[in-house]
């Protein structure tokens, strides 16, 4: 449990997967596989060394989109709540968390998919709520343009409401099994939410029991103004990109405040900012290592990245030169504003050349990247933990497979030793793992012999 819950200063560690890895030249190393993100076989024994590792869960990120530059690195991803189903037939404890989009899917299909993945993996499913921030997305969706920021939140909003009242639609008591009277089920036990709102009309109920979790556990990752006060109105982990101790001490102070402020206990909301690990066994290697994945990004890929984020024609970013000084303000960008406003506070805060920008967000896309050994990478979540800048990390290998083998085989020993960590894992479900309560439903609140049994067990 996170410092503040009870007293112990644990920390929860995710292991964010993507494809080779998050550095975006990781699929051009020697050992690695350029077909690994499509091989199921790849990301089940990912799960298997993150659950071997005592992680709290694995996560993926997804867009309705065609992400990047095919030429750039592997393009396009499975869909993770279908990948996340195969993985957790492969483990037993490793919590499942998949990203969804409120602005490209509707409640009905969307909470009957994350109860679904709750049931088959015997409570481990989380779902992380984003806002689809791309026109490519929009286009594919009957749409000419990208919906306005604060549309997009509205929608949101109502989207997490309606799917909180399906996953509540079934009493935990509703089934019944009795076979000598031949009676199922309990029909007044199960209610149709009648929702009738903006955005939606839904008529419900679920078609599948309350799961294991009473509902999945809710990530968000937004860190604009928006997204701020929607993670503090509903998010149960936060997901977030700092770059300095400081800005990572004033978010999470922020969404702390903000969650009072909704009448939420702000302990009952996780933080756990991004950390990309490159890990040598001595500060000279992870630093040859972080130079040999940098030396192998395609710059002319990578620029035409950043300018599509930026909003600028690729000809406005020379090189071997800063950012230009007039770029569009914040205000005007209505796709992802926080991670925009990130990479241009980063470039002008370290007067970094295009060159050089380029090279700081091949590893983590504006995450905070970290080269070292496992003593120093120990040193670097410890530091920001005991700072009030997380409950936690988001870890985000340079490289995979090997990158998550070394952070579990000679990292968290080490936090472990420290009293960091988990030494074993003190229930079955990720609300155990994040010392969440199981939320009862607004109808009756009998117990359900399964979670009883649960219970018993965790």
């Amino acid at each position: 449990m996170a410092a503040g819950r009870t007293g112990s200063k644990e920390l929860h560690l995710n292991a964010f997967l993507m494809s080779t890895g998050h550095h975006e030249a990781s699929w051009r190393l020697p050992e690695s596989d350029p077909a690994a993100h499509i091989d199921v076989r790849h990301y089940v024994e990912l799960a298997r060394t993150a659950e071997r590792g005592l992680m709290d869960s694995v996560f993926f990120a997804d867009s309705p989109a065609l992400f990047s530059d095919v030429g750039r690195r592997p393009a396009g991803t499975l869909e993770p709540t279908v990948l996340l189903a195969a993985m957790a037939m492969a483990t037993e404890r490793v919590g499942l968390i998949a990203t969804a989009s409120t602005t490209y899917n509707e409640p009905y299909n969307l909470a009957r998919r994350f109860a679904s993945l709750d049931h088959l993996s015997g409570g481990r499913a989380g779902w992380n709520i984003v806002t689809t921030a791309t026109l490519d997305a929009a286009r594919n969706f009957n749409l000419t343009e990208l919906p306005a920021h604060r549309d997009r939140y509205l929608r949101a909003e109502e989207f997490v409401e309606v799917s909180r009242k399906l996953w509540d639609s079934w009493d935990d008591d509703a089934v019944l099994g009795d076979k000598a009277s031949g009676q199922w089920a309990d029909q007044s036990r199960v209610h149709p939410i009648g929702h009738d709102g903006d955005h939606f009309h839904v008529a419900g109920a679920l078609n599948l029991p309350r799961s294991p979790q009473g509902r999945p556990v809710l990530v968000q990752a937004g860190s604009s103004e928006d997204g701020r006060d929607f993670a503090a109105r509903h998010a149960e982990a936060i997901f977030t990109a700092q770059q300095t101790l400081e800005d990572a001490q004033a978010f999470y102070a922020d969404v702390r405040t903000r969650a009072r402020r909704h009448g939420r206990d702000p302990d009952s909301l996780l933080v756990l900012p991004g950390i990309v690990p490159v890990i040598g066994s001595t500060e000279a290697e992870a630093l040859a290592l972080e130079q040999q994945l940098d030396e192998l990004i395609r710059p002319e890929h990578a620029r035409n990245q950043l300018a599509r984020t930026l909003r600028v024609d690729p000809d406005d970013l020379p090189l071997d030169r800063e950012l230009p000084a007039d770029l569009p303000d914040e205000d005007t960008i209505e796709g992802a504003k926080s991670r925009y406003t990130l990479i241009v506070d980063l470039a002008r805060r370290e007067r970094l050349t295009v060159r050089q920008l380029i090279g700081r967000l091949g590893g983590g896309r504006g995450h905070r990247t970290f080269s070292g050994t496992p003593e120093q990478v120990a040193d670097a979540l410890e530091e920001w933990a005991g700072a009030g800048a997380a409950d936690g990390f988001n870890v985000m290998p340079a490289v995979l497979p090997s990158g998550l083998e070394v952070f579990v085989d000679q990292v968290v020993p080490i936090l472990q030793q420290r009293g960091l960590f988990r030494r074993e894992y003190a229930g079955t479900t990720l609300r155990d793992h994040y010392g969440l309560e199981r939320p009862d439903t607004h109808h009756d609140h009998h117990a359900h012999p399964r979670t009883i049994r649960h219970q018993e067990t965790a």
